[in-house]
């Protein structure tokens, strides 16, 4: 006899960032410990902050979320990934490979893609108990409704119902969960068969009469408020948006990090920041990179030399050199990596228009853009202490030169890397690196000039946040009424 699909749930939004993303992996750890095989599903993403996994590359937030619900992320939880090149368009990741261009003109053909997107979903569901589906954006965007594959689009073409979460601590979340109801048709409107409240702040208490406005306007029932949840910082962000920085007062070691257009895999730094003696300041457009800095972080970017350009546009090319010159110590990662080094070409055009520039010159490498692409998980080890570590790549280009002869790292017993002579300026195509509390340890003593251990365990840490997310929404939303809304599906259209 044939199984029964497994039930399914959408989490749609009124908004980018109102908090899809962690309530669906909180969502999957709370699941997952209730002995369910749940799994995480978003249909499009558009992010440069990528995973790798055995089989390609998904949204850093779907890999997240598989790890809520203690599984390996797969190409099949995010069919659909669109990584910004700039103004022009994105790079199309299709079930984990790269599958062409889509211009910023014909972002409507990602309609195009609805057949792949389904059949993801439906092997997933194959071989689980429950599948938690995230939106992205809103579904009151109607001006891209007709080709949508992201929201109600796909909610009704896979028969899935949804509950649409407002985010309160913007304001304005009666007037965006009421007005998305007003602009939806008819058809889209009963896909959506609740609401929640997310990022309360204060006495819940004090907004009953706020939902019951909500009810009456829209007829969806509750599901719950949400209060603010602190620790959601210590996560792994989604957005360039939710980059933060991890200011402390009497940190031994300030790391720098300037924020270019197309920085990608930003999640390198989480390590970082969440370290107790460690001061990191993102540094935004506009300001100078702060002179006593002791490590200068150069991180991964989707379009090198745009970001490159911007980083002289900024001035911080001159800040790096004069911190450089001062004894401080420079890293640059994937992107970051090629910027060190004396030129970057792109002779095909791979992330915009064809050229060449001038690197910082910090390093003796140089980088050649091409069209096959590095995505893979891998072990690896620092060449100085020999602590093993997991890391991932995901990259173009083919980087070489004399300093690759000092590299930092080794992977498969070959060198990985460049680093100058006197081992001040490293860089590196591994991605994750930091997430091994030796491997970091190990830098940050380097950097400090003096033994430090690290007294954080990172991934524990993720999954002990991960554990306290659950029981928060465990605390604060109908669960029961969630599963009932999961198993009660709408017929496909």
């Amino acid at each position: 006899m044939a199984r029964s699909p497994a039930p399914a749930l959408m989490i749609l939004g009124t908004g980018s960032n109102v908090g899809k993303s962690l309530i669906v992996a909180g969502l999957c750890r709370l699941f997952a410990d209730r002995g369910l095989k749940v799994r995480p599903f978003k249909p499009q993403n558009m992010s440069n902050n990528a995973a790798a996994t055995a089989d390609g590359e998904i949204g850093r937030a779907q890999a997240l979320q598989a790890r809520a619900a203690r599984i390996a992320p797969h190409p099949d939880m995010n069919p659909v990934l669109l990584k910004p090149e700039g103004g022009q368009g994105s790079q199309i990741i299709l079930q984990g490979r790269v599958a062409g261009h889509l211009a910023s003109r014909d972002f409507a053909r990602r309609g195009d893609f609805l057949p792949k997107v389904l059949e993801s979903f439906e092997r997933l569901r194959a071989d689980a108990d429950l599948v938690i589906v995230e939106g992205a954006g809103s579904p009151a965007e109607t001006n891209l409704r007709a080709r949508d594959i992201a929201n109600l689009g796909f909610a009704r073409a896979a028969g899935v119902p949804a509950v649409l979460v407002g985010d309160i601590d913007r304001g304005g979340v009666i007037a965006s969960l009421v007005g998305t109801h007003a602009v939806l048709d008819s058809d889209d409107r009963a896909m959506i068969r609740a609401f929640a409240i997310n990022r309360f702040r204060g006495d819940v208490g004090l907004f009953g009469p706020g939902v019951e406005t909500i009810r009456r306007a829209t007829g969806w029932p509750c599901l719950g408020v949400v209060p603010w949840f602190t620790e959601a910082a210590r996560l792994p962000a989604e957005d360039g948006l939710d980059i933060r920085s991890g200011r402390k007062s009497g940190a031994r070691l300030k790391i720098v990090v300037p924020v270019l257009p197309g920085i990608a895999n930003f999640d390198d730094l989480d390590p970082l920041k969440l370290e107790s003696d460690v001061d990191l300041a993102m540094i935004g457009p506009g300001q100078a990179l702060p002179g006593d800095a002791d490590l200068v972080v150069l991180p991964g970017s989707k379009t090198t030399l745009r970001d490159l350009a911007a980083l002289r546009r900024e001035g911080w090319h001159i800040d790096i050199l004069a911190h450089r010159r001062r004894g401080g110590h420079v890293i640059g990662l994937c992107g970051g990596y090629q910027m060190l080094g004396r030129v970057v070409r792109d002779p095909f055009g791979i992330e915009g228009p064809a050229g060449e520039a001038q690197g910082l010159g910090l390093l003796d490498v140089e980088t050649t853009l091409d069209a096959q692409k590095t995505v893979r998980e891998t072990a690896f080890s620092d060449a100085t202490t020999g602590v093993p570590g997991r890391a991932y790549e995901i990259h173009l280009g083919r980087t070489k030169g004399h300093d690759t002869a000092r590299a930092p790292f080794r992977v498969e017993g070959r060198p990985e890397g460049a680093s100058s002579p006197d081992g001040r300026v490293a860089g590196t195509y591994l991605h994750g690196a930091f997430a091994s509390d030796a491997v970091r340890g190990a830098w940050l003593s380097r950097i400090a000039g003096e033994a430090r251990a690290s007294s954080l365990d990172y991934e524990g840490e993720v999954d002990r946040v991960l554990d306290g997310l659950a029981a928060h929404l465990a605390t604060h939303l109908d669960i029961d009424a969630l599963l009932t809304l999961a198993r009660a599906p709408i017929p496909a259209k």
